[in-house]
C-alpha cells in the first residue's frame, strides 16, 4: 500500500489508489505485475516474502487486500471462479456438516453444494431465508454454514442480513454472503454481522467481462489465514494476470455503479408501464416488497434486475430476437448490457420442479445493465419489447 492510500480514507479512494506508487523498483505509478511462478531464497533456510507462486503472488495479494479492506474484512483469498470461493469455505467443512442455503440461490451454487451431498461431504438444507420461522426452525439442526444470496439471483429477493446473522450465531453457525451482485460499493455484509463475504469478482469487481475470478474475505484475521492455508492446500488460488485485471477494473468500481444504477432505474420504471410486461424485480422501486429493507441495508440497489414477460416462452422468443443494444448472454457485471433467460441459462440445472418452488418462471428474463446511453437502452428494449 503506498503512503498515499496507509491512512484511513474513503473506500471510493481505496478503489481508486490501493498500491497506486508503491513500486520500490523503479517507482511505476501502476502497480507492476508478478509473472514469477518462483521466488529466490535470500540464504539457506531464509525465504523471502515469497517463494512459490501459488502460496502467494505479490499481485494477487495486493488485490486481496484492496478487496478485503473495501469489505472491511480482516483478510481475502482470491480463488480462480465465484464457484471455487464457494468451494473453499464449503470444502472445509467437516463431513456430514449442515449447509443452509437460500431455496431460490444462483443455479451455480445449487448444482456444486447438490454435488458435495450426493457424495456424503455435507447435508443440504434449501430455506426460504425471507421466511424466519423457517430459519429458526432450519438452525435447531446446529448447522455449520448459512450461505446468503442478496439481492437473489434472478429474483432480486433481499433478506435481512443483521437478523440473519444474529440467529445464526445464537445456534453457533457461521454466515456467507454472496455479495456479488452489489459490491462493497453498495453493500457491506461484514458490517451487519456475517463471518465471510463471497464474490464472483468475474462481474462487478472487475467489471469488463474479459476475466473469471473469486474472493472470499473474512471478518477474522485467524479465519483468513486459515482460508488462505486452504486455498494453498488445495491449489485454488486466482492466476497473478487475472489479478493484474481485476485489481485495475476496481478502480473505475464506484464510478461504474453509480452510473449503471441509474440506467438501471429509467429502465426499471419503463418496464413497470409497459404492456408486454406483467411484473418486473428490482428492488429500487418503491413498490418492491423488500424496498424498505434494501433502502435501509444498502448504499444503493445496483444495476440488475428480472422482469416477466405477459406471453410467456413465445414472447421471450420474440423479444430476444428484436431486442437491440442487450447481448442476450449468460454473466453480468461488465460494463455492457446483457440479457438472460435464467430458466434455459443460469439456473437449468435447477430442474422445473425447483425452479417453480423458487418462482423463477419461464416468462422471466434477467437484465444486467451496463454503461451504454440509458436513452440507446430504452430503445434497444422497447425493440425487443414490441414484438411481444
Amino acid at each position: 500500500m503506498s503512503e498515499r492510500t496507509a491512512i484511513e480514507v474513503q473506500p471510493e479512494t481505496v478503489a481508486a489508489a490501493h498500491g497506486v506508487a508503491s513500486d520500490t523498483a523503479f517507482g511505476a505509478v501502476a502497480p507492476p505485475l508478478y509473472l514469477s511462478t518462483t521466488y529466490e531464497f535470500a540464504d539457506f533456510d531464509t525465504p523471502r516474502a515469497y517463494d512459490y507462486g501459488r502460496v502467494g503472488n505479490p499481485t494477487r495479494d495486493l488485490l486481496a487486500d484492496a478487496i478485503s479492506t473495501l469489505e472491511g474484512g480482516a483478510g481475502a483469498v482470491m480463488t480462480p471462479s465465484g464457484m471455487a470461493a464457494v468451494d473453499l469455505l464449503v470444502g472445509r467443512l467437516a463431513a456430514g456438516s449442515l449447509v443452509l442455503a437460500p431455496h431460490d440461490c444462483y443455479g451455480g451454487t445449487m448444482r456444486l453444494l447438490k454435488a458435495r451431498a450426493a457424495l456424503g461431504q455435507l447435508s443440504l438444507r434449501l430455506v426460504d431465508q425471507s421466511d424466519i420461522g423457517a430459519v429458526k426452525a432450519s438452525l435447531l439442526d446446529r448447522p455449520a454454514l448459512m450461505l446468503v444470496e442478496t439481492p437473489s439471483n434472478p429474483l432480486m429477493r433481499v433478506v435481512d442480513i443483521a437478523t440473519l446473522a444474529g440467529l445464526a450465531r445464537a445456534a453457533g453457525a457461521r454466515v456467507a454472503v454472496d455479495n456479488t451482485f452489489l459490491s462493497p460499493a453498495l453493500q457491506k455484509p461484514l458490517s451487519l454481522g456475517a463471518d465471510y463475504v463471497l464474490h464472483s469478482t468475474t462481474k462487478f469487481l472487475n467489471g469488463h467481462s474479459d476475466v473469471i475470478a473469486g474472493a472470499v474475505i473474512a471478518a477474522d484475521a485467524e479465519e483468513a489465514r486459515g482460508l488462505k492455508h486452504w486455498a494453498n492446500v488445495t491449489g485454488a488460488t486466482a492466476a497473478p494476470f487475472d489479478s493484474w485485471l481485476t485489481l485495475r477494473g476496481l478502480r473505475t468500481l464506484f464510478a461504474r455503479m453509480a452510473a449503471q444504477e441509474r440506467n438501471a432505474m429509467a429502465i426499471a420504471e419503463r418496464l413497470c408501464a409497459h404492456p408486454a410486461v406483467s411484473r418486473v424485480h428490482y428492488p429500487g422501486l418503491a413498490d418492491h416488497p423488500d424496498h424498505a429493507l434494501a433502502a435501509r441495508q444498502q448504499r444503493g440497489f445496483g444495476a440488475m434486475m428480472s422482469f416477466e414477460l405477459v406471453g410467456g416462452v413465445p414472447a421471450v422468443r420474440r423479444f430476444v430476437k428484436g431486442v437491440r443494444c442487450f447481448t442476450f448472454a449468460e454473466s453480468l457485471g461488465g460494463v455492457e448490457s446483457l440479457v438472460a433467460h435464467p430458466a434455459t441459462m443460469t439456473h437449468v440445472d435447477m430442474g422445473a420442479e425447483a425452479r417453480g418452488r423458487a418462482g423463477i418462471g419461464d416468462g422471466l428474463l434477467r437484465l444486467s445493465v451496463g454503461l451504454e446511453h440509458a436513452d440507446d437502452l430504452l430503445a434497444g428494449l422497447e425493440a425487443g419489447l414490441s414484438g411481444c
